[in-house]
Formats: C-alpha cells, structure tokens, sequence
C-alpha cells in the first residue's frame, strides 16, 4: 500500500453542541481519560508480587504460575483485531466504557476461590486491556488533533504510573485490608469503578452528538485499505511488538538474572522498581519530542541504542552496572512505548485510522511479547546461564532499529 507524506494532516471534527460544551469539558475528558489509563497496567502489575501466596493457596506449578502473568499477554493480542469494529458500531466511548466495566469484572473473577476463575479472569483482563490499548490512541486523535503526541504522553505514563502504584501497593494492602492476596486484588475493581464514573459524561455527550443534526451529517470515517499489506504498518508493529518483548522479558527475569549473578534479593528487587519508575520518564518525554518532530528516525535509534547498552551492561557486568543499566533501561523501554503510541497518531491522519493501525499493531505486538519471558526462561534452563537469552536480546534490539528508522519516516497511511 502505498503512503503518503505527512505534511499537515487535514483533521476535520464537527462543531461542538451544546451539550458536548457542559459535558465535556477539556479537563473532565483529561480526568476521564487518566483515570482511565490508570486501569490498563494497574492490575497486570499488582499480580506479580502475590505470584507466589497464589501459586502457595492452588498448589500451582512454576509453569501453571507463569501462565497467570502470560496469559493476560497472549489475550491482549487476540482482542485487539477485534476493537476497531466495536468501536465503529458503537463508538469510542461507550466501547471504552464496555471495557473498562468488564476490566473491573475480570479483577473480581480471577480472586474467586478456583482456578478456572483464577485463569478466566485473566483472559477477561487480557481482552478488556487490548480494547483500551487500541480504542484511546483513535480516541486522543480524534479529541486532540493538534495535541495527539502530547496527549499519548500523558495517557502511556499514566500507565506506567498506576502499574509502579500497584506494584507498590499490593503487599501493604493486603496487610491493611486483611484478607489476603484476594483483597489486595480486588481492590482494584474499585478503581475500574470509579474510572467508569468518570468516563461517563463522555458517553452521554456521544448519544447527544448522535442525536444532533451535525452528527447525523457526519460521514463515517473509512477504514485503511489494506493495512495488512502495509509496510509502514508492519515496521510500526514490529517495533511495538519487539520492543514490547523485550520489556515484558526483563519484567520477569530481571531481578533473577541479578540475583543469580549475587546480588541480594531485595536490592535486585529495589533496582527493578527503580528501573519501573524510571520508564515514567521516558514514557512522558519522549511523546512529546516526537510531536515537535517532522521525523522520528533520530529519536528511534536514540531509543534502539540506549536499550542496546542497558542490555549490555546487564550481559557484562550485571552487578556491578546494575543501577547504571536500571537507569539507562527504565529510559529506553519507557520511551519506547511513548514512542510506539506515538506513531499510531502520528502515521495516521483520522481517528479510524489510528484505532484501526492500533489494532494491527497492539495484536502482533502482544503476541510477540508474550513469547518472551517464556522463550528466555527456556533459553536459561536448556543453556545454564543468561548469556545465551540476552546476546539475542541484543540481536532483537538491531531488528527495532531497522522497525523504527522506517516507522519514523515523514509518512502517514
């Protein structure tokens, strides 16, 4: 397919009614839409420290335990094909409204007392986090036109904010609430909750602008033809879903391969929560700088390059770099999913064409990384060390490059 450059994108929005003025005022989208980020890392990211009371209570194994992080992955990329036709039958908000009560349901299925509730619940999760990764990127395109960078900034580090919350959280709440890792859990439902409340006046503006005469002159925004043979479209989903590999396999493994090189458990875990809450930076800078740039190929191989030396430092000297590469890790794996959110807006010239690209590369992307915490933990056992999985991290890390120098490309679909 062939693409275009992208030179000043023509976005045309209908004029706002009056009932789109008193409901949805700027700041009360921008609440909407923080509360609303703050569900999509937040329960994925509370899990992990009760992996072991769960595995403890359902006498799982280690392999049945890992699925419980895994699978919610693996979902993320089978639902979000899915996503831009609910949100062209029904709309971006009621659809962002749809998922993020199922996200809340998901949260309380999966502390039921069984483990096919356990698992289900996280198929729920999965599903219900992939049609908000693809449904607000069309969304904050469609709302903020000329802030569409800017914008992705502030929705993917609030992200990362709310999971380096619940991470942080899950074990003091369990204390504090007192009923084990099932209250800790589901605690969270609540603020699916109330990010449903607060999401609600988007809905009711969208039913008055359907109702109006503007909206029902309105054409419907056509899909991109043939994405699937787009090669912009592939570039910006294989940087998405490498990068994205390359997170999730540090996720699980990192304060292992530290530990196992000497370093005390706890500081392993302190330097991995330090690495986490280095990503918010990344996250929020980085979009941002995208947005004053005709082209992002510089800011893509900043980005491949850092990730590059964080993995090497961790390869040749784990222990005694470990703060050193948290640092320079936790810049590039936060940036790099700015940056990934970024060209979605950027390549696209409508809101459709956003949650549609968004779809397509949200997809291959979470397939792809859910393969590997599983396919590093693998290479360790069959090889005896780290060496092996991260000397192809790095080999990973040059395939991106190539992704990013063409996804950074001055062009739209």
């Amino acid at each position: 397919m062939a693409v275009t450059r992208a030179q000043q994108p023509v976005v045309t929005a209908p004029a706002p009614l009056p009932g789109r003025a008193r409901l949805a005022h700027p700041l009360l989208l921008l609440t909407g839409i923080v509360l609303v980020a703050l569900n999509m890392r937040a329960c994925l990211a509370a899990v992990s420290p009760m992996v072991g009371e769960i595995q403890r209570t359902f006498g799982l194994s280690a392999t049945a335990s890992g699925l419980i992080t895994t699978v919610p992955v693996l979902f993320q990329g089978v639902g979000a094909p899915l996503t831009p036709r609910l949100t062209r039958r029904f709309g971006a908000e009621r659809v962002v409204l749809g998922a993020v009560l199922v996200l809340g349901a998901g949260v309380l299925l999966r502390v039921l007392p069984s483990v096919a509730a356990l698992y289900a619940g996280c198929v729920v999760i999965g599903v219900a986090i992939a049609v908000l990764n693809v449904s607000m990127p069309g969304l904050v395109k469609r709302e903020f036109p000329d802030r569409a960078a800017t914008m992705t900034g502030v929705y993917s580090t609030t992200m990362l904010v709310g999971a380096t919350l619940a991470a942080g959280t899950s074990v003091p709440l369990e204390h504090a609430l007192g009923g084990g890792w099932r209250a800790s859990l589901g605690a969270w439902s609540l603020l699916a909750l109330v990010a449903a409340v607060a999401w609600l006046p988007q809905v009711l503006r969208s039913r008055q602008e359907r109702q109006g005469a503007v909206a029902a002159a309105a054409a419907p925004a056509k899909p991109i033809e043939g994405i699937w043979k787009s090669a912009l479209a592939w570039q910006i989903s294989l940087f998405m879903g490498i990068s994205s590999l390359l997170v999730y396999t540090l996720v699980a493994w990192m304060p292992t391969i530290l530990a196992e090189h000497g370093m005390d458990r706890g500081q392993a875990g302190l330097v991995f929560a330090f690495s986490n809450l280095v990503q918010v930076a990344g996250a929020f800078l980085v979009p941002l700088m995208a947005g004053r740039m005709t082209s992002q190929r510089a800011l893509a191989v900043v980005m491949v390059a850092l990730n590059g030396l964080g993995i090497a430092m961790l390869l040749v000297a784990p222990v005694s770099a470990a703060w050193v590469s948290a640092t320079i890790l936790g810049v590039a794996q936060g940036g790099s999913l700015g940056l990934g959110l970024a060209f979605i807006v950027l390549r696209t010239s409508t809101a459709a064409g956003a949650a549609q690209l968004g779809g397509m590369s949200q997809a291959i992307g979470y397939l792809v990384a859910a393969a590997g915490p599983v396919g590093a933990g693998a290479l360790r056992q069959l090889t005896g060390g780290w060496e092996t999985p991260l000397v192809l991290m790095l080999v990973l890390v040059l395939v991106v490059g190539a992704a990013g120098w063409g996804a950074g490309r001055n062009r739209t679909l």
